[in-house]
Parts: C-alpha cells; structure tokens; sequence
C-alpha cells in the first residue's frame, strides 16, 4: 500500500462514498501485523535520530467519530517512542481563557517543538465540526476558518513541522458495535457516555462537516490521509506505515561530535 493511495486528490470535493469504511487495499491481517511489528522495532530509532537532529518536528492529526480508535491509534502505533520526546493534546470543550482568544491559540501553543512528535487526538479541526454541528457558527464563518486553518498549517510547514493528518474513517455500524461493547464489557464501561449517543444522532450532519473540512484544508504541505477504520489491525498498520515512511524520507543522521 502507498500513502497517496490513503490521500484524496487535492483540489477536489471529498466525499465518503468513494472510500470504503472497511478497505484493507489487499493486505491480509498477519501480514498488516508483522509490518507493525517490524515498525514498532524500527520507530524508536527514527525517532531517536528526529531527536538528535533537531531540525525538525513531526504533527500527527488523529480525528474521527466517536469510536474510530483514535486512543487506540496512540496507544498501538506509539507505543515505541520514547515519551520524553512525544506529547499527546487532546483539545477538550474550550475554557473561558481560550475563548477569549482566536481559536487557534490554544493549538499552537500545543504545536511541538523541533526534535519532537506531536499528536493531536481531536484537533483544531473540532472547530468547523462540533460548533458547525451544532450550529454555534455560520457556515460562512466555517469557511473563514478554513483558510485561517490552511494559512497556519502552511505556516508551521515553512517553519519544519510536517503535518500528517488522519481521518479515521468508520461505518455507523462498526461504530455501534464498539458502543455496544463499552456497555457490555465492564473494562470498557469507563469509556462510554450518554453524550456519544446524542451525538450520534447527528451521524449524518457530522459526515457532511467532515467532508467540507477535507475538501477545503486538504493541502500540498498538509494532505489528509484517509485511513479505513472498521479493522483495527490495517488502521494501525495504515497510521504507522505512513509515519514511519515519513520519518525514513527525511534521511536523518546523527550530528558529529563537537569536541
């Protein structure tokens, strides 16, 4: 599987129809799982040269319904980096101090530094979805944001921070199936709330808002992936290949010693 396969044509409306929620792209699960695997050996290393280098910072973007496995994502495909280089924000309902301020401002205080990997587990995407939604801004004000969004991810790219984006894409009926399973088994009860069943009534507004977010902000410096959620094993797989390809593309070296 090559990485443009996951990436829509730039410049073009995006629509889900044309991306099948259950899509393996002919890779088998044993074999999805040694790749992981072999990535999972391999991530600590890149990441350690990421590091040593310093001259440049890697953004992961996770987004995705309820249920797609966005902890999942973080917890399957980092778990080999070392956490002293990595940080994870998840971007809550917003405080009154980040609502006195542009809605960017809070993410790019989260944005990492050089040396390091960045993921963000909801975004600054949350911001033309869950407010679209719920109708707390005009669609025209969405659109505003949209370039206000492309000009920042441009900005952080001319500045070193390469930005892979992931929509996770899963089918209502895969999503009910993991709801249900957070009802019936007592470890998972922790992660489910009445909140992500009213927000599932809004299944069809939220698809729509995703498809207009992907449209206008899938960018040359900043494309969207769109990774087929409904098998855990190939998003995992999908996620880390296209990270750890990233990371070798980059053709790190450690720095010589200055003494």
């Amino acid at each position: 599987m090559k990485a443009s396969q996951l990436i829509p044509a730039v410049g073009k409306p995006f629509r889900f129809s044309a991306h099948k929620p259950d899509d393996t792209f002919g890779i088998d699960k044993d074999r999805a799982e040694q790749f992981l695997s072999e990535h999972e050996k391999h991530l600590p290393h890149l990441h350690d040269l990421l590091y040593a280098e310093h001259k440049r910072a890697v953004l992961v973007v996770l987004q995705g319904m309820d249920a797609a496995g966005k902890d999942g994502t973080v917890k399957h495909v980092m778990s080999g980096v070392n956490p002293r280089n990595c940080t994870v924000t998840s971007f809550k309902v917003p405080t009154d101090n980040e609502l006195a301020h542009d809605f960017l401002w809070r993410v790019h205080a989260a944005v990492p530094g050089k040396g390091m990997i960045g993921i963000f587990n909801r975004s600054h995407y949350e911001d033309v979805l869950v407010v679209r939604v719920h109708k707390q801004i005009t669609l025209s004000q969405c659109k505003k944001r949209f370039e206000h969004i492309n000009a920042f991810e441009q900005m952080l790219s001319e500045n070193g921070v390469t930005i892979l984006k992931f929509f996770l894409h899963i089918s209502r009926e895969e999503q009910h199936r993991r709801i249900e399973s957070r009802l019936s088994d007592p470890t998972k009860n922790w992660k489910f709330s009445k909140a992500d069943l009213k927000e599932r009534h809004y299944w069809k507004q939220y698809q729509e808002a995703y498809e207009d977010a992907v449209s206008h902000c899938n960018t040359k410096w900043a494309p969207w992936h769109v990774v087929a959620a409904d098998h855990k094993w190939f998003r995992n797989y999908a996620v880390s290949d296209v990270l750890v390809r990233t990371l070798e593309s980059f053709r790190m070296k450690y720095p010589k010693s200055q003494i």
